[in-house]
């Protein structure tokens, strides 16, 4: 749902969703749109959880990072996007966590798990956004049809089914996950 139809800023943005009318609900800025992000089903909040404990898991053994889930990031310079992917990898153990507002930068990697209401299109749009911007992969999950789609800068996006492993390359080596792990919902 978008809020209304006019630009906004970064800095607007963050003010709108301080409002206490606001204070129960998620929005993402995208392209100066205020967009509310759709409340997540279960099916939604269970693969985020699946993804988001098996990193911890390598996280605790390999400590090169941090595993978050739905926290805002904007690129400097860019004041019209504040993303917030459903759950995102950020590899840096040194640079302080963000209290209040957006990182920023963009994660190194970003998953978005398709909602009843996203489109294909705007959920390909997001990765493109991302990569264009310095994440190094994107993982965009879709629970009904039990695929993940896979981009990476300078490659085509890959297709995986059940029957495939992600992996983390070389932001999380030797990582991999069975992408039927991941639908076990």
């Amino acid at each position: 749902m978008v809020v209304e139809n006019k630009l906004y800023t970064v800095a607007e943005f963050e003010q709108f969703i301080t409002l206490p009318e606001n204070r129960d609900r998620s929005f993402e800025l995208i392209d100066g749109e205020i967009v509310e992000k759709p409340m997540p089903t279960q099916v939604h909040g269970r693969i985020g959880g699946i993804i988001n404990g098996e990193w911890y898991i390598y996280l605790k053994q390999n400590p090169i990072g941090f595993s978050e889930i739905e926290v805002r990031h904007r690129v400097p310079g860019d004041d019209h996007n504040s993303r917030q992917p459903d759950v995102s990898f950020f590899g840096d153990t040194v640079t302080p966590a963000v209290a209040k507002g957006a990182v920023p930068r963009m994660p190194d990697i970003a998953v978005e798990i398709k909602s009843p209401d996203d489109t294909f299109k705007e959920l390909r749009e997001k990765a493109a956004y991302y990569i264009a911007n310095g994440t190094r992969i994107v993982w965009l999950v879709y629970p009904e049809q039990r695929l993940v789609e896979v981009y990476r800068p300078d490659a085509d996006s890959q297709l995986l089914t059940e029957r495939d492993t992600l992996d983390g390359g070389d932001v999380l080596p030797g990582f991999t996950l069975p992408v039927s792990t991941i639908f076990k919902v």
